[in-house]
């Protein structure tokens, strides 16, 4: 179990800080630089993980093409999947995508229990009942404005549809010929370039990307370690808990705005930390 525990509570964590380095920076960097960076942060720490993470097979081989094109198509759809998110954002009221977007683990194990047969035991079920409901409380936030257009619907429900199709895309990889994490997170550089190094692009035209470097880089490394984090844990272990368990990041997250930007708990948030607390010893099964 620690093999896939351990990799998945440093996502967790890593997570979890990063976003409250974004949290406190929003306002100063646009989203588009932070796609930029974090396809900058990739690069760094994927390709230091590739060439000095050990012995893997060739990457570019012909028996190891299934294994490249599913690993890419994954993370340009997890790519897609954060741009949308961006979208919803600027669309719709940021309390309701907020708090929406916590949802993305249920797909995930909706999508294993049907494409890869992946089935737990009805009290680590409940853990991960326990733990998406946890964060769906903990990104609540009263406020948030008004939507300004629809579209956000949208934009939102198939953020949520692809990054669960991204994670389950991930663990069906690992049983392909030639599969391993060293060249997965080589893959993860390549569709995450695609995707959000593109948009970042389009966004921005290439303007003022390296303004703030330090705002942009460091959280959005942090992001990069974690997705590393990921990718080991999703070899060894179930998809169906390393997402929940690797996207309760929100408990981390609110850890930090209370110390750091002096932000205090809602009700619903600390009801939602022990959820979250619950739902950590019940889905791994200890």
């Amino acid at each position: 179990m620690w093999i896939w525990l351990l990799p998945a509570l440093g996502a967790f964590f890593v997570y979890g800080i990063g976003q409250g380095l974004v949290k406190k920076w929003a306002d100063d960097v646009p989203p588009a630089q932070f796609c930029f960076f974090l396809v900058v942060a990739k690069a760094v720490v994927n390709l230091g993980f590739f060439f000095f993470g050990g012995e893997h097979p060739p990457v570019f081989a012909p028996e190891s093409m299934a294994f490249v094109k599913v690993g890419v198509l994954a993370y340009v759809l997890e790519g897609i999947g954060w741009i949308l998110y961006f979208e919803s954002v600027v669309y719709g009221p940021i309390t309701i995508v907020g708090t929406l977007s916590a949802a993305y683990p249920a797909f995930t194990v909706l999508f294993a229990r049907i494409f890869l047969g992946e089935t737990l035991s009805n009290l680590q079920y409940t853990g991960v009942a326990l733990l998406i409901l946890g964060c769906i409380g903990l990104s609540y936030s009263p406020g948030g404005g008004k939507a300004k257009d629809n579209r956000w619907i949208v934009y939102a429900s198939t953020a949520l549809v692809l990054w669960g199709a991204a994670q389950t895309l991930v663990k069906y990889s690992y049983g392909l010929p030639n599969a391993s994490e060293v060249s997965l997170s080589l893959l993860n550089t390549i569709g995450g370039a695609l995707s959000l190094g593109t948009y970042a692009l389009i966004k921005t035209r290439g303007r003022g990307l390296f303004q703030r470097f330090g705002q942009s880089f460091f959280p959005m490394g942090l992001m990069a370690l974690g997705d590393l984090f990921v990718i080991i844990a999703s070899k060894h272990g179930p998809i169906s808990i390393v997402t929940p368990i690797s996207g309760a990041y929100p408990l981390v997250t609110l850890a930090f705005a209370w110390i750091v930007l002096n932000e205090r708990l809602n009700r619903t948030q600390s009801f939602s930390v022990v959820l979250v607390m619950i739902g950590m010893v019940l889905g791994p099964g200890f």
